[in-house]
């Protein structure tokens, strides 16, 4: 009879990007793709960790420096940042933002609308100081 190995578990890009970040921001400074890579537990390639680096660094969500003949990563943003950033790009691709901006706000749950009226009226006085 033949042994089956199980395959480990095939995580999505948004989980990686997102366990990326995490150790990125658990690092005392900047760190190498080597580091972030022994961090995940080393089950992942080299190269798609550097990969994800270089997704996050296209969105802004982390940054790179030169370390010898390889880089050094930082975290730019937390998971919230990412995921706004997200929101700010498909809200920038459409042409009608008033009907975007107007679609989300009526799909909120009374909760969110109150902490979104909440987060904007903080803004506002923010602004006036």
């Amino acid at each position: 009879m033949a042994e089956h190995r199980q395959r480990p578990r095939r995580r999505g890009q948004g989980e990686l990007e997102a366990q990326v970040l995490s150790v990125l921001r658990e690092a005392d400074g900047p760190a190498t793709a080597g580091w972030v890579q022994e961090r995940l537990g080393g089950d992942l390639a080299y190269t798609t960790v550097i990969t994800i680096l270089t997704r996050l660094l296209a969105k802004g969500a982390v940054t790179r420096e030169r370390a010898g003949r390889s880089f050094a990563w930082t975290a730019a943003s937390d998971q919230a940042g990412l995921a706004a950033r997200k929101m700010r790009r498909l809200l920038d691709a459409e042409s009608d933002r008033e009907a975007v901006l107007a679609s989300f706000l009526t799909g909120l749950g009374p909760d969110d609308e109150r902490l979104l009226r909440e987060l904007l009226e903080q803004s506002r006085s923010e602004g006036e100081d």
